[in-house]
């Protein structure tokens, strides 16, 4: 219940435009989950992905993308490719591929091809209305973008 109550805490905090406390609750709340119900657990998982995506509002997408490395491929496993925590995950890990300082032609591909894939099985379980798929399919969207930009400045640095 204390970590239940926390995690409302820090919503609150990201609402009032607290993001660095939040970031620290979601750590502590996904560093408690994790010594007491191990990684495989869904609420360890749900809030990784919480902690993640809170790095992502920050900016701090390089501390996002290794925790997403590290436990999508467990959300996938345990909870499925549909689950709601996984697609979730995708979505943040992409997000952290696309936006990263640094992020190569390859990262972006696959920040892609990640958004696709989720996307595609969004829409399939959850609708094309849902808010997760939306949410996806617009990030989709400002992912080819930026592949589409970094294609373009890859081929013109290869002309000249």
């Amino acid at each position: 219940n204390i970590l239940v109550v926390q995690a409302n805490l820090s919503s609150t905090d990201q609402a009032l435009g607290r993001l660095e406390e939040s970031s620290q609750m979601d750590r502590d709340i996904y560093c408690t989950r994790l010594k007491l119900l191990g990684k495989e657990h869904e609420e360890t998982l749900r809030a990784a992905h919480n902690y993640a995506d809170t790095l992502c509002r920050l900016e701090r997408y390089a501390e996002a993308k290794a925790l997403m490395h590290r436990l999508l491929p467990v959300a996938q496993r345990v909870l499925g490719e549909s689950h709601d925590v996984t697609l979730k995950m995708r979505w943040s890990f992409a997000e952290a591929l696309c936006r990263a300082d640094g992020a190569t032609l390859g990262d972006t591909r696959e920040a892609v091809a990640r958004l696709e894939d989720a996307g595609r099985i969004a829409r399939r379980v959850l609708g094309g209305a849902y808010p997760l798929t939306v949410q996806i399919e617009n990030n989709l969207g400002f992912a080819r973008e930026t592949l589409r930009a970094r294609e373009e400045a890859s081929s013109t640095v290869v002309l000249e």
